[in-house]
């Protein structure tokens, strides 16, 4: 067997890297989301405050020897003003970081473009940093591992697929007639309204819900949605509904 040499980004001195690990376990990053979490300068770690861990830290930890670790505490609210500013002022600090020379990666679960706090961070950077400074690496997102625990396609052919928070159930409502495939981020907090909504338009039967996933024994999966009964859910739950298909278009 060949000893292949894999080409992959290495983190560079005064640049920052927006970097999608997954949905937290160590061996679903991608190579380049390893080498770049291993060499790197600085991580910053995400971590909801009021929490005691930080699930994206942990899933880095056999990448994590010397360098500086940043755990970025910071508040889950709906309030997009208060978070832009936050996030600009802990842009200044990066900044100041890539200025002295320093390599500053931003871990992430899932993607750093998908409902993710990079994409504050990106932001900000984008004004005050020259863009070729700046790299986003995609990890597997939620609704890919999701749809990977049971087996079943999301698109064919002409069907369209739509991401969105569940949080607006009036928005959920519309967007069941505008796609074949429809996945909802953040179900768990609002998970029996949603359940009725399904219910009412007689789509339980084609919905899949997962939760924690790849969070070991705290991971929940749901093929039997008729059969649910009222529980909690971590906020990290995504919904999959399919819908239907469309018809194929020939020629």
């Amino acid at each position: 067997m060949k000893n292949l040499q894999i080409p992959t980004m290495r983190p560079q001195p005064g640049h920052f890297y927006a970097v999608g690990i997954g949905p937290g376990s160590p061996d679903m990053l991608t190579v380049r989301a390893a080498r770049l979490v291993e060499g790197c300068d600085t991580i910053i770690s995400p971590q909801a405050k009021g929490s005691s861990r930080s699930l994206a830290l942990e899933a880095v930890q056999p990448f994590v020897d010397r360098q500086e670790i940043i755990v970025n505490n910071y508040p889950m609210e709906r309030n997009g003003e208060k978070s832009r500013k936050r996030w600009h002022l802990f842009a200044e600090e990066v900044v100041r970081r890539c200025a002295a020379g320093e390599s500053v990666v931003q871990i992430t679960l899932g993607d750093p473009l998908i409902f993710a706090t990079s994409s504050y961070l990106l932001q900000s950077l984008s004004e005050m940093m020259p863009a070729a400074n700046i790299h986003v690496v995609p990890g597997i997102s939620a609704f890919q591992i999701a749809a990977s625990r049971f087996a079943e396609t999301l698109t064919l052919q002409e069907d369209r697929l739509m991401l969105m928070s569940a949080t607006d159930l009036s928005a959920v409502e519309r967007a069941l007639g505008q796609c074949e495939t429809l996945v909802l981020y953040k179900a768990g907090t609002c998970i029996d309204a949603l359940m009725d909504l399904l219910c009412r338009h007689n789509l339980l039967d084609r919905a899949r819900l997962v939760s924690c996933c790849e969070q070991g024994e705290h991971e929940l999966l749901l093929d039997d949605l008729p059969s649910w009964q009222s529980r909690p859910l971590n906020y990290m739950t995504t919904m999959i509904v399919r819908i239907g298909s469309r018809p194929w278009l020939e020629g």
